[in-house]
């Protein structure tokens, strides 16, 4: 008779990865310029799939798509506004198509086009957190890296415009975000800036605009191919983005650069960081706010007000426009058991840089632009802080100071 043991357990297997499909943004405010760089990729790309949308039918509340590859169109389709928004039609049609596309064609890079006035933020956000009939979008794409293109016959105008953007576009669908503020949000959440063309000044005001750039975006790559493979290798398949990453005003709060501090001119560009461990007054500061915010093209960054020290401000300034919002409280104003809830990377910066009175409160403000006086805004912003005798009044006295800014900034946004 034959006989035989416990069968012998079955080898553990390690589960095959699931292979996601990598999705390229690629944004910009003049679209000629996006286009251009958009062709040059199919070109040195056959696989690619570029997914494109078209806003010139968003009065009558259509959004038109198109689907191209090197050979040409695949494509085109459109899909109805049922909410007056067109960012948000482009995500809601964008992540299904995406998937789909994924599905269809495995192996197969994906390249998004995005229209003028889109911001990448929003894509890239709906691209990692939308469900598609049940599916996450996260399991079937990923957006590899968000590239923003600039041109550079337009770009300083841009910087310094006060239009919005109905006004510069013409649009009869009302738009009142600025021309300056759209393309600096492109810009500082690209990971990658790519400079198109030359400025109407020749070599000299190209390299200004690219020193520029490299200053609103000091995190991001800012490549100069010479060819489009180059191109394709700079732009495709880098893996740059990091969803997790924080937006501009905030990016200080995780321990993350804000700017450059480079005080003297580069072909007439300055960068200058400012931090502080004491509260602004409020009262100062807000007399003293335009002249702040308007030393420059671009100012960004976060601030303690002496009235509101549960709450940091966020600080934007571009364009003629002023932004100031919360960014939620402080960690020292949260109980230690409930500070788990913020991101661990945000209490790491914290314990860092902790003050044993002020806790991780303190400002750090960044202003990036052309010929100021760095020394006068340093001054300006000095005497806006609370002197040793109004510190001296204690936390309780201030909370009740005249405040222009009360009940603007609630410590939970």
């Amino acid at each position: 008779m034959t006989t035989t043991g416990p069968a012998a357990p079955p080898r553990p297997t390690t589960p095959t990865p699931v292979t996601r499909t990598p999705v390229t943004v690629l944004a910009g405010f003049h679209a000629h310029a996006t286009t251009a760089v958009a062709d040059r990729l199919l070109n040195a790309e056959p696989e690619l799939l570029l997914v494109g949308h078209d806003l010139t039918a968003l009065a009558d509340g259509v959004v038109r798509r198109r689907i191209r590859d090197s050979s040409g169109i695949l494509e085109e389709g459109e899909t109805r506004l049922t909410h007056g928004c067109g960012t948000c039609a482009i995500r809601e049609d964008l992540v299904p198509v995406l998937m789909r596309l994924a599905r269809d064609h495995p192996g197969r890079p994906l390249l998004v086009e995005l229209p003028e006035t889109v911001e990448p933020q929003s894509v890239a956000e709906a691209c990692a957190h939308l469900h598609v009939d049940g599916t996450p979008a996260a399991e079937v794409i990923r957006v590899d890296s968000c590239t923003t293109v600039l041109d550079a016959l337009s770009l300083r105008g841009d910087l310094s415009s006060v239009d919005d953007i109905a006004r510069r576009r013409r649009t009869p669908v009302e738009d009142t975000r600025g021309v300056a503020e759209v393309v600096v949000r492109q810009i500082e959440y690209a990971d990658t800036v790519l400079l198109h063309g030359e400025a109407a000044g020749g070599a000299y005001e190209t390299a200004r605009l690219g020193v520029l750039a490299r200053r609103l975006a000091p995190w991001a790559a800012h490549p100069e191919p010479s060819d489009d493979h180059g191109l394709a290798a700079a732009i495709l398949r880098t893996g740059r983005h990091d969803p997790r990453r924080p937006p501009g005003p905030a990016r200080a709060l995780a321990g993350l650069t804000l700017g450059v501090h480079a005080p003297f001119e580069d072909c007439g560009v300055i960068s200058m960081l400012f931090a502080a461990r004491r509260p602004f007054h409020p009262e100062r500061l807000h007399a003293r706010l335009d002249e702040i915010a308007y030393s420059a093209l671009r100012a960004r960054g976060h601030l303690w007000l002496a009235t509101q020290p549960d709450t940091v401000v966020a600080f934007e300034a571009a364009g003629g426009g002023i932004a100031m919002a919360s960014l939620g409280p402080w960690l020292d104003a949260v109980p230690v058991e409930s500070r788990e809830a913020h991101s661990a990377v945000r209490r790491v910066a914290a314990a860092l840089d902790w003050d044993p009175y002020y806790g991780d409160r303190g400002n750090s403000l960044a202003f990036i632009g052309e010929g100021f006086d760095v020394d006068e805004l340093r001054v300006r912003l000095e005497d806006c802080l609370l002197t040793d005798l109004e510190l001296a009044e204690g936390e309780d006295a201030r909370r009740a100071w005249s405040d222009p800014f009360a009940g603007c900034f609630p410590s939970h946004p």
